[in-house]
């Protein structure tokens, strides 16, 4: 476990964590000692002179004040590990799951991913700051008496000491037991946490479909296969706890015969049966939470797995010698990317010089926005190469080659935060004259003057204190203030209304300015400003050239010119 928590965190943590081991192992230690000393004080107490007993029970007094600090002190010491870790494990999962490609954010990861950061990474920081102590007492102190009880009375001592690899076989055997059913549980967990997410989502469309009274069947059989999970889960713990309970209470009772029938013989005095029984009595305790204990800790080794199972998942490999662009005309050069078994691209090449606008057109579905995700490494490409004044992205630090491109998608995500804020991702060092000129550019201004707050307005989670179109003109006012000279848009007008769409286009000619943009679009007032047109369908590259060259040609493009009239005529 402690190899695992190490392995995920890094060595960073190592050195507090084996301090805080061996504070936790020292504590049980004197925790078993301080246990032995009764033996002494009982002799004292049943012998012809009680009095004696004054001396061990300063002893025992002084012992117990020692092991109060050391148990503060490694308490605090696990404490402090396990959120410093939590803290460690926050950040090492943020900055792994950012360097990861798009395509491993499925669906089921978002479910995997929510738990994982919620009780997952609360789980492995409680190894530590919680189980860490409980387990190491249930092991060490136990073995300490038994120890001390051998000392005493050989006979005794290896009575007790039959119980050590009894537990230890049924803390195995119980570990093989739940195994499967933690797998199955995490599994489900996951699944109903994305089912949670989906149902919270799909209120719009249920409450228009009027089935906003009715129960989501998908979220009910997700949480009826919790409850089942959970419950096969609970029964395969039972069979451990009830052998841990039975074998304890065995060896316990076997230790009172044998010391029964020593004593009856002579062979031990009566005060040390008494003192070893108590002995045996206290040891126990700790045996007995073993299965509580045991029972978390396999739990949160089961998400510590998980955890290290994303750790280890690779994301998109960088230079060793990144090379930094000094231009920034953009070519494909014989581009192939699949998804899956379906291929997006196929053999792909154009080029776009830079200063130059390239609209891409097409029907949906046929890789358009995928150009602009391998423009900005989303993916990796199969076969062939993208590159960026020449030089292949791959090439290219991750950093470097982001601060290079300012996007615009369809789908603006906006934080929980105020409008300033949103804009300012595009450049937090940026002054506020810098930030109201890029809102005055991309015509944000108006939104923030009308609405109560002004800057300071929160525009809730996702950005769902705005429209569709006022969140576009955040995002373009946040790609403008980033100053990028490589422009990407993602269809940026299709679902705005006239007014907005005017707004949004007059940002986008202050972004377009100047700058090397690649446009998918299918509103032909965009694509009318471009200085040339590819038409792409089913991956490949179908027409190529200007505007008036390819309406001239009547090709496919000409086609979906003339279906797109009458919108051109309203533009």
């Amino acid at each position: 476990m402690i190899r695992m928590l190490l392995r995920v965190l890094g060595d960073e943590y190592a050195k507090p964590m084996r301090r805080t081991v061996a504070l936790m192992t020292t504590t049980a230690v004197l925790e078993g000692l301080l246990y032995a000393l009764l033996v002494p004080v009982l002799r004292a107490l049943f012998g012809r002179t009680p009095s004696d007993a004054w001396p061990w029970l300063i002893a025992f007094a002084a012992s117990v004040a020692v092991y109060a600090v050391l148990r503060y002190v490694s308490d605090l010491s696990g404490m402090r590990v396990g959120t410093t870790m939590l803290r460690g494990m926050y950040h090492g999962l943020g900055e792994h799951l950012a360097r990861l490609p798009i395509g491993w954010y499925n669906a089921a990861r978002v479910g995997e991913v929510s738990v994982m950061a919620s009780r997952g990474l609360l789980a492995a920081m409680g190894v530590s700051a919680h189980l860490l102590g409980p387990f190491i007492t249930a092991c060490v102190t136990p073995l300490t008496i038994v120890v001390v009880m051998t000392v005493f009375h050989w006979q005794l001592g290896l009575a007790a000491l039959v119980a050590a690899p009894m537990v230890v076989v049924i803390q195995v055997w119980t570990a093989r037991l739940t195994a499967a059913n933690d797998a199955e549980n995490a599994q489900r967990s996951n699944e109903a946490g994305a089912r949670v997410i989906e149902y919270l989502q799909a209120q719009p469309v249920l409450r228009a479909g009027g089935r906003s009274s009715e129960r989501f069947s998908l979220l009910d059989d997700a949480l009826q296969g919790v409850e089942r999970a959970s419950r096969r889960q609970t029964m395969s713990v039972l069979p451990g706890a009830v052998g841990l309970t039975l074998v304890v209470q065995a060896v316990f009772t076997a230790l009172l015969v044998l010391g029964t029938h020593l004593a009856l013989g002579g062979g031990i005095g009566v005060a040390e049966v008494l003192a070893i029984l108590v002995l045996a009595a206290r040891s126990a305790d700790p045996l007995l939470s073993l299965s509580d204990v045991g029972g978390r800790l396999r739990s949160a080794r089961a998400e510590l797995d998980r955890l290290d199972k994303v750790l280890r998942t690779e994301p998109l490999p960088e230079a060793t010698q990144p090379v930094r662009p000094q231009r920034f005309d953009l070519e494909f050069d014989a581009v192939t990317f699949r998804h899956g078994d379906r291929v997006v691209l196929d053999g792909v090449s154009l080029s776009v010089p830079q200063g130059q606008r390239l609209a891409v057109v097409g029907p949906s579905g046929v890789g358009k926005s995928t150009l602009l995700q391998l423009l900005a490494r989303f993916y990796d490409v199969e076969a062939g190469a993208v590159r960026v004044g020449g030089v292949d992205v791959r090439d290219i630090d991750p950093g470097v080659l982001m601060a290079q491109i300012a996007i615009v998608f369809q789908d603006v995500y906006l934080f929980d935060g105020t409008i300033e804020e949103n804009v300012r991702l595009g450049r937090p060092e940026a002054s506020e004259a810098e930030v109201r000129a890029a809102a005055t550019a991309g015509r944000l201004n108006e939104v923030v003057e009308r609405l109560p707050g002004g800057w300071a307005a929160n525009v809730g989670e996702g950005g769902a204190s705005l429209s569709g179109g006022e969140r576009q003109r955040v995002s373009i006012a946040r790609a403008l203030l980033k100053n990028a000279p490589i422009v990407l848009l993602d269809e940026v007008t299709s679902a705005l209304d006239p007014v907005h769409e005017a707004a949004v286009h007059d940002g986008i000619e202050h972004l377009m300015a100047g700058r090397t943009v690649v446009m998918v679009a299918h509103r032909m007032r965009t694509v009318q400003r471009a200085d040339r047109v590819v038409f792409v369908d089913r991956g490949r590259i179908i027409e190529e050239g200007s505007h008036e060259e390819l309406l001239r040609h009547g090709g496919r493009y000409a086609d979906f010119w003339t279906i797109s009239l009458p919108s051109v005529a309203r533009e």
